[in-house]
C-alpha cells in the first residue's frame, strides 16, 4: 500500500488527484502528515477529493490516528490519515447481529438487585461515577 507523504509545500489539486487515484484503483488511501501546515493542506485536499469522487458513487471517510516516522535520524510523531471509500467498505462488511434488549427487561425487573427505581440510593449531589 502507497503512503502519500503532505507537506506544508504540497499543493491540494495535486494531493486530491492522487488520493482520488488511489482510491479508484484500491479503494483506499494513507497520508503521513507532520505538523500544522501540512495537516491542513492535507485536510483541503480531502474536501477537494470528495468533491471529485462523490459523484462516481464514492464515499470517502478519513480515520486519523498517530504514527512515528524518521526524519533525518530523529524519530518524531506524525498523523496517519486513511482514507477509505465507505461504501466500498460496507459492501464487504457483514452487518453484526442485532440483539433485541427488550425481551431481557422482565429479567432485570424480577431481579431485586436491579431496581432502579425512585427508593434506589442515589450519590450526594456532585459526586462523580467511580
Amino acid at each position: 500500500m502507497e503512503t502519500l507523504k503532505v507537506s506544508t509545500r504540497s499543493h491540494p489539486n495535486s494531493v486530491a488527484g492522487a488520493i482520488a487515484g488511489l482510491l479508484r484503483r484500491e479503494g483506499v488511501a494513507v497520508l503521513t502528515v507532520v505538523g500544522a501546515g501540512a495537516l491542513n493542506q492535507a485536510i483541503k485536499a480531502l474536501a477537494i477529493t470528495r468533491d471529485h469522487v462523490v459523484p462516481e458513487g464514492m464515499d470517502p471517510v478519513c480515520i486519523p490516528s498517530f504514527t512515528e516516522v524518521d526524519i533525518d535520524g530523529v524519530s518524531r510523531t506524525a498523523i496517519l490519515l486513511r482514507v477509505e471509500d465507505r461504501s466500498r467498505s460496507a459492501a464487504s462488511v457483514a452487518r453484526p447481529d442485532v440483539i433485541d434488549l427488550r425481551e431481557h427487561l422482565t429479567d432485570l425487573h424480577d431481579d431485586g438487585s436491579a431496581d432502579y427505581g425512585a427508593d434506589a440510593p442515589r450519590p450526594p449531589r456532585g459526586a462523580m461515577a467511580g
